[in-house]
């Protein structure tokens, strides 16, 4: 061992830190055994013996040897770093002590003023059929290998002196860890021996639902809890839990109904280990008896018949009657009408959009007419931005979403605004994809209108719903902050080093956007669609693609270029767009828009309390944002056909209100068959769009052979099959039927 490292092991020695020489590539302590200083500091007699030892590196002993000392792990070449970092409060990471690993990761050290925990894995991913650990904690029994050790190097704050933290304090580094959680183990929810229990586990022998099943769906777990002692810490859509005894900070999470424990001191329950509702239940009720569970939640009513729908000694893994509908049954609820692709006399409207429509399909190779008219109305909206508003001060930044198979004419229409902005002068003010949310951010505080012109944003989407990447989130909660502060001013987040942030005075972020459209549906997830961000697109489907045509290189109309070079230097207010406060013009109604106005917001009112009595949370969104889009759109209408002299009418207002109800249905139509609540759900829309096509292919009478359902879905268990039908029937969505016939009896799945 160097002198160095002799040094430095004195070093921490001096200030409470079991420290002890290393082997670096095989990451453990150079002695034949360290366990006993898992319980006091190194003597000067172990320093001197060990100044011999063959060491190349150093590490630290965590826990109560030195000091409650623990530290968080970022493994994954620290991938999941960043993230962590932006959600943490600023001051308690300045205070941190943080090293670089040979990894490419990073240890985050610190202290606290109560005893830690053993190690916690607290994010994780399934990649490859393998587990992979992102971020754990080093704590009680666990060490790390620190600077001067070759590969690690101090980052930030001095190792000898890391800070002590309270339980809040730590408590936020763990929760802003396990917030980034992608993985959790497999599930109690019952003993070993579950499958061989008939009545506890599957199904009985006459098909009935078994209770725990019930409670885990309808079971009031946070109730459960809170009679138990257990106390909601912080809610949201991962909540915290904190056990009894404990006075602050928290012990357990609770996400998509499922309980999962850190603390080694909340008995019944396993640290890092998840639950079921059910499982809760017979652990806090029953000492772990799931058969007494079971009697006792069927007794309060937990279990039974599917609705009454499934009959007693039916073979579940084969034929499910589909006309055996109990009297009494509630009705299927009414599917949301198809109101169809947007009719193309809508894509239409006076002036300016029309004009640079009609270039972009005279020259395109695939003429595209819905992708042409997104492309024209964004750019109308970036030209208009902080320039113009109406009398209730709703502005031209808009959302707009072409969709659009591959190789249908998406591009096009990016390349002639591209074109029009270049010519104009404003080429600073184009962008083209996100990298972060506060990428966005910087760019508008150095240009507050931009236009961002994004392809394949079904796959940002994608991140957002299924990886829950933390960066990707940022992206579209300031897409809605954004959308939000189009008329007030956004102030920018504090840095290090700078007293005042400064603010974005009235952001123009106008987004014109392209996907493939099963794949941007799909990317949706409920909690998209009941956010705000779903009901703030414009989203439009292109539909087939048109005959192809030979492109051709031809100058930009001139009076396109001059309409745009008028809105480029048009100043309102102050004179400078780039001064303090810009002052948009105000556009007037016509006396007969409003009352149109009027109308459009109380037919969307009327849905909207149609969606509320009926607990959809997806149509209140939807329908809640109707009447500031028709606003906006009836005044990009006004600004479109003159542009010098604009005015409101009630051509506008019309349009505007036909052209938004068209689209809010169709959204809410192609959500309600696309955007699923978890796997199960996808599996169930899957199946149906399954049954659909084979009845659109053979005929409205066809039925679907089971052997053709069961090959489609092969990578489906007999049991996973099962539950599958009879959740189909359950939804009133699909039956199975046997037709007789002369010769050999019809049978299959049907669209109910």
């Amino acid at each position: 061992m160097t002198p160095d490292l002799h040094n430095c092991l004195q070093t921490l020695r001096a200030v409470g830190m079991c420290a002890l020489p290393a082997l670096r590539i095989e990451k453990r302590p150079a002695l034949g055994s360290w366990k006993p200083y898992r319980e006091r500091l190194p003597s000067n007699e172990d320093l001197t013996a060990w100044s011999g030892l063959t060491a190349d590196g150093l590490c630290i002993v965590c826990g109560q040897v030195s000091g409650n000392m623990e530290i968080l792990d970022f493994d994954a070449a620290g991938e999941r770093y960043p993230a962590w970092r932006e959600r943490i409060p600023p001051d308690l990471h300045a205070r941190l002590v943080i090293q670089s690993t040979q990894s490419g990761g990073y240890h985050v050290v610190y202290r606290c003023q109560l005893q830690v925990s053993g190690n916690l894995k607290l994010a994780q991913r399934r990649k490859g059929g393998k587990t992979v650990t992102l971020i754990e904690t080093r704590g009680e029994g666990g060490l790390f290998l620190c600077a001067p050790t070759p590969g690690y190097k101090l980052v930030q704050g001095d190792l000898t002196a890391p800070p002590v933290l309270s339980e809040t304090e730590r408590d936020a580094l763990l929760m802003a860890a396990w917030d980034l959680n992608e993985y959790l183990p497999p599930v109690v929810n019952g003993p070993p021996s579950l499958a061989h229990n008939a009545h506890i586990a599957g199904f009985s022998a006459d098909n009935s639902h078994r209770p725990g099943d019930d409670y885990n769906v309808r079971g009031d777990v946070r109730d459960l809890l809170t009679r138990h002692g257990w106390a909601l810490a912080r809610s949201g859509e991962n909540e915290y839990w904190r056990r009894p005894g404990k006075t602050s900070g928290w012990s357990a999470t609770l996400k998509a109904r499922i309980f999962y424990g850190f603390t080694t001191n909340a008995a019944p329950f396993e640290p890092l280990t998840g639950y079921s509702p059910f499982a809760v239940f017979t652990l806090l009720n029953h000492n772990g008896d799931f058969e007494a569970a079971a009697r006792a939640l069927r007794h309060e009513g937990f279990g039974g018949d599917y609705r009454g729908n499934i009959r007693a000694g039916v073979d579940l893994s084969g034929i499910i009657d589909g006309n055996n509908a109990c009297e009494g049954d509630d009705e299927r609820p009414p599917d949301i009408p198809d109101p169809g692709l947007m009719p193309a006399e809508m894509l239409r409207i006076p002036g300016f959009v029309g004009e640079v429509m009609d270039h972009c399909l005279a020259t395109a190779p695939y003429p595209n007419p819905v992708m042409a008219f997104c492309g024209a109305l964004s750019l109308l909206a970036f030209l208009s931005a902080r320039k113009v508003r109406d009398p209730g001060d709703n502005r031209t930044n808009i959302y707009l979403l072409g969709l659009a198979h591959s190789a249908a004419g998406k591009d096009w229409p990016r390349k002639i605004n591209t074109r029009i902005v270049h010519e104009v002068g404003l080429a600073n003010c184009l962008g083209e994809r996100f990298a972060s949310g506060e990428g966005i951010q910087d760019a508008l505080f150095q240009t507050p209108a931009m236009l961002f012109q994004t392809d394949e944003i079904d796959g940002m989407l994608q991140s957002i719903n299924k990886a829950k990447d933390a960066r990707h989130e940022a992206i579209m909660s300031t897409l809605l902050t954004m959308y939000s502060s189009a008329n007030s001013v956004y102030p920018m987040r504090r840095k290090a080093g700078k007293e005042n942030p400064g603010v974005i005075d009235q952001p123009g972020l106008v987004l014109f956007g392209t996907a493939i459209p099963n794949h941007y549906y799909e990317a949706l997830s409920e909690r998209m669609l009941t956010n705000g961000f779903f009901a703030r697109m414009l989203i439009l489907e292109a539909g087939p693609r048109a005959e192809g045509q030979e492109p051709s290189i031809s100058d930009l109309p001139p009076r396109v270029l001059a309409t745009a070079k008028w809105w480029a230097d048009f100043r309102p207010g102050t004179g400078n767009l780039e001064n303090w406060h810009p002052v948009p013009l105000i556009i007037g109604y016509s006396e007969d828009a409003v009352p149109a106005l009027v109308e459009t917001r109380r037919e969307a009112e009327a849905e909207y309390a149609k969606a509320e009595a009926r607990g959809d949370p997806v149509g209140t969104t939807v329908w809640g944002r109707v009447s500031e889009q028709v606003r906006k759109l009836s005044l990009l209408y006004a600004i479109s056909e003159n542009h010098a002299t604009p005015c409101i009418s009630l051509d506008a207002v019309r349009w505007a209100s036909a052209f938004v109800i068209h689209q809010t249905r169709r959204m809410l139509f192609m959500a309600a068959g696309h955007v699923a609540q978890g796997e199960f759900d996808a599996l169930i829309m899957r199946a149906v769009e399954m049954v659909r096509e084979w009845r659109d292919k053979k005929g409205a009478d066809a039925l679907m052979p089971e052997w053709y359902f069961r090959r489609r879905l092969k990578t489906l268990k007999p049991a996973e099959f099962r539950d599958l039908v009879i959740e189909l029937d359950a939804r009133r969505l699909a039956g199975f039927r046997a037709d007789p016939s002369v010769t050999k009896p019809k049978s299959g799945y049907f669209l109910r």
